[in-house]
């Protein structure tokens, strides 16, 4: 069957019927051919080179800035007595935030048997595995003698010193680079039938020894596909756990503390709510130009993105609570100091930077409640850049104003970061983006092979009473099979 041209909406609920997940009548050759037209294209677009110079501009910034940080030490940012965390760890708290919503739409909603998740995961655990390499940068350079950055791993150094096992920075280092290497396997292992979808197309003998060598020898045998399942439902196990201990971990460098406005229990839910809702923000971010750049409107469908609204308004308004909750707990508490804080953050200095976290991760998520907005990308667009924006004054609200006034009054200090503060911000963005975009010209950023499980086609014999298949193919969802038992209900 042909491709149909033009986009179907497929968000409206018909009572009795399952939405139809991929649109314009494609079977697997059509899909194939979308799904891998970006990597067979002989040039991308024209609006990726464009992204792309910018991209790897801003990466020259970073190499830049970071350079001048080593040379010069960190006095060249802005942190001062008593603010001796600026942006370097509002930056880490962000990426690592961002780097949530690739495993979770991957891992959780497999687990959950959530079939729209097959369109956008790929490119969802791409986004994790390059926000979580952007996060590593930070505590590296926090350190301020860089190259002895090796100081944070468990081993002992040269004078015989341990990290202190007692901090949660080091509980970071351990969180963290679990959840990158699980992330990095659970992207390869599901990528694995795609490449070898890239090897048996590719026209040059570099492509195919290339895509081949990381297919592994894949053949679409039974036994692949019956270790490739086991594998991947492991994995899909294993990082589950992850999505939410990772952010927990990394909110006790603040819970921990003495400090007011740090010193809660609420933060390792509310950190993991955040970072769920940013991250499937910038998953919105990324989907819609990408969707409209290389064809894939109609695997990448207006109900996906729909769902990924609905779940930002769903965390927004758990964030928005803690915010609420927060204020409550620092008032019922009777703490003098936390009420100070929390007094402070709305109407002090910082003021700006708070409303303007209210307003973006509170206020304009809740046009989501509109169907209208659901459907509209430039108002989606708007809303979840809005979002990311909010994420991130979110972590320099809580870093900064806790920090500039401590318990010494005679020791405030405004903060401000410096001009290499914000170069080495856009140039993570930079390396971000310039990770991303060779990740869509070079790699399989549809997972092909899960999507065709979807489709009408992969149930050509559907459910005829009696029926008992012979043979069993692979299957994503598992507890799905339909056998006699099934049949009967």
């Amino acid at each position: 069957m042909a491709a149909i041209s033009g986009e179907f909406d497929n968000t409206r609920e018909i009572p009795g019927q399952r939405p139809v997940l991929i649109t314009g009548g494609h079977d697997y050759t059509t899909l194939t051919e979308v799904a891998v037209g970006p990597w067979e294209a002989p040039h991308p677009p024209r609006a990726w080179y464009i992204a792309f110079i910018i991209s790897v501009s801003l990466l020259a910034v970073l190499g830049g800035a970071i350079g001048y940080l080593a040379v010069n030490g960190v006095g060249v940012w802005g942190v001062n007595n008593p603010t001796s965390w600026g942006l370097a760890i509002v930056n880490f708290v962000f990426w690592v935030g961002i780097g949530h919503a690739g495993t979770l739409i991957s891992a959780i909603l497999f687990l959950f048997r959530q079939k729209w998740r097959t369109s956008i995961n790929r490119f969802a655990e791409a986004m994790t595995i390059f926000a979580v390499m952007c996060a590593g940068i930070f505590p590296g350079i926090h350190v301020g003698r860089m190259w002895l950055a090796y100081w944070l791993a468990p081993v002992p150094n040269q004078m015989g010193m341990w990290p202190q096992f007692r901090s949660p920075l080091l509980w970071d280092v351990f969180a963290v680079s679990t959840y990158a290497t699980v992330s990095l396997l659970f992207w390869y292992v599901g990528m694995i039938p795609d490449l070898a979808t890239l090897r048996d197309r590719a026209k040059s003998r570099m492509g195919q020894f290339f895509y081949g060598l990381f297919a592994l020898g894949w053949t679409g045998s039974s036994r692949h596909w019956h270790r490739f399942e086991r594998a991947y439902l492991l994995l899909a196990a294993l990082a589950t756990p992850l999505v939410l201990s990772v952010h927990s971990v990394v909110s006790f460098d603040f819970a921990v503390s003495q400090l007011p406005g740090w010193h809660t229990t609420i933060f390792p839910p509310y950190f993991v709510a955040g970072a769920i809702f940013g991250g499937f923000a910038m998953v919105v971010t990324l989907a819609i130009p990408a969707r409209e750049l290389f064809g894939l409107k109609n695997i990448i469908t207006k109900r996906h993105l729909e769902n990924c609204c609905k779940i930002i308004l769903v965390t927004g308004l758990i964030v928005g609570y803690a915010y609420l909750m927060e204020k409550f707990i620092a008032w019922y508490g009777g703490n003098k100091y936390e009420e100070y804080i929390f007094k402070t953050r709305a109407l002090g200095a910082y003021a700006w930077a708070y409303w303007t976290m209210i307003t973006c991760n509170v206020i304009l998520p809740q046009l989501f409640w509109f169907k209208w907005a659901r459907q509209n990308l430039v108002v989606m667009f708007c809303i979840v850049m809005a979002v990311n924006i909010g994420m991130w004054f979110e972590r320099f609200v809580i870093v900064v104003t806790s920090l500039s006034e401590d318990f010494l009054p005679a020791n405030w200090h405004y903060y401000w970061p410096t001009l290499i503060d914000w170069l080495t911000l856009a140039g993570s963005f930079g390396l971000f983006f310039t990770l991303f975009l060779l990740f869509c010209r070079f790699l399989p950023m549809v997972a092909m092979a899960e999507v065709k499980t979807i489709m009408p086609h992969a149930d050509p014999h559907p459910h005829a009473p009696g029926h008992v298949p012979t043979t069993r193919s692979f299957d994503y969802n598992p507890d799905e099979y339909d056998g006699p038992q099934e049949d009967k209900r």
